[in-house]
C-alpha cells in the first residue's frame, strides 16, 4: 500500500527520482524478510529459502534477489509504455506461474496468486487494450511489477529458477539491453524515452495492437519452454534466448508501407 501511495503521488504530481527509488528499496527490504527464508537463513521462502539454489551464499543470494526485484518493478514500470502491453505481460506472466506452479507440484497458493494476477489484467486489458481507454499509470505498473517480481523469487527459490527466467523473458530482455544501450551511450538512465524495442516498432510502422500480438505469441512460446523446463531444466534456455532474440530484431525493423 506505502509502495502505491508513492507511485499515485508520483503521477499527481511528479515526484523526483530518489523519493521513488527509496520507496521501492524499502519495499524490496521488507518483501524479502517476509519471503520464505526471510532476512534470515532458514527463515519463510520454500525449501531452504535460496533463490539460486546454493550457487551464492546466503548474503550473495538475498542481496542479487533484492536487486533483480528493484530492477523488476522499474523494468515493469519502464515497460508500460504502449496500450496493452503491460496488461497483457501481466496476464502471461500470472498464468504462466499458476500453470508451472501447478505442473510442478508447488505451494497452490503460488498458483492461486498466479491466476489472481492474471484475471485482475484481463480484467485491466478490457479498457486498456489499443485504442485505450484507461492506463495504469505509475500507480498501477509499480506495485505490479513489485508483486509479479515477488511471486517470480517464490518460483525460483521453489527450484524452478529458468521457468521463473523464461516466463518474463521478453519485458527482461527488452528492458535490460535498452538500459544497458544507453548507458553504454552516456545517456541519464532516469529519464524519460521512446527507446525500447516495442517503442521503436511503433515509430517504425506497427501499431500498438500489432506489437502487442507478437508479445503474446512470444510469450506463448515462453510458456511452452518453461513447461518444458520441468522435465528438461537449463537445457531449454538457448531456445527461449533464441526467440526472444528473434523478436526484437522483428520489432526493430521497420514495416513496409502498402503499395
Amino acid at each position: 500500500m506505502a509502495l502505491m501511495a508513492v507511485s499515485w503521488m508520483d503521477d499527481r504530481r511528479g515526484l523526483g527520482p530518489a523519493p521513488r527509488f527509496l520507496a521501492q528499496i524499502a519495499a524490496v527490504v521488507a518483501g524479502l524478510t517476509a519471503l520464505p527464508g526471510g532476512a534470515l537463513p532458514g527463515g519463510p521462502l520454500p525449501g531452504d529459502g535460496l533463490v539460486f539454489q546454493g550457487l551464492l551464499p546466503f548474503w550473495a543470494d538475498r542481496l542479487v534477489a533484492a536487486v533483480g526485484w528493484l530492477w523488476f518493478v522499474n523494468l515493469f514500470n519502464f515497460m508500460d509504455g504502449i496500450d496493452g502491453l503491460a496488461g497483457s505481460e501481466a496476464a502471461s506472466i500470472g498464468a504462466g506461474l499458476a500453470l508451472v506452479a501447478a505442473l510442478g507440484a508447488l505451494d497452490p497458493a503460488l498458483a492461486l496468486y498466479g491466476l489472481a494476477a492474471a484475471g485482475a489484467a484481463l480484467g485491466f486489458l478490457v479498457w486498456n487494450w489499443h485504442p485505450a481507454k484507461l492506463f495504469m499509470g505509475d500507480v498501477g505498473s509499480v506495485p505490479l511489477g513489485f508483486t509479479l517480481g515477488w511471486l517470480l523469487l517464490v518460483l525460483a527459490a521453489s527450484g524452478l529458477w529458468v521457468a521463473a527466467l523464461l516466463i518474463p523473458a521478453y519485458f527482461l530482455a527488452d528492458a535490460t539491453i535498452t538500459l544497458l544501450r544507453r548507458l553504454a551511450e552516456g545517456k541519464k538512465v532516469w529519464q524519460a524515452h521512446r527507446e525500447h524495442f516495442y517503442q521503436k516498432a511503433t515509430q517504425r510502422g506497427r501499431n500498438h495492437a500489432q506489437v502487442v500480438r507478437l508479445v503474446l505469441a512470444l510469450n506463448g512460446t515462453l510458456l511452452l519452454l518453461a513447461v518444458a523446463s520441468l522435465a528438461l531444466g537449463w537445457t531449454v534456455l538457448p531456445a527461449g534466448g533464441g526467440a526472444v532474440v528473434l523478436l526484437l530484431a522483428l520489432l526493430a525493423r521497420p514495416v513496409r508501407a502498402a503499395a
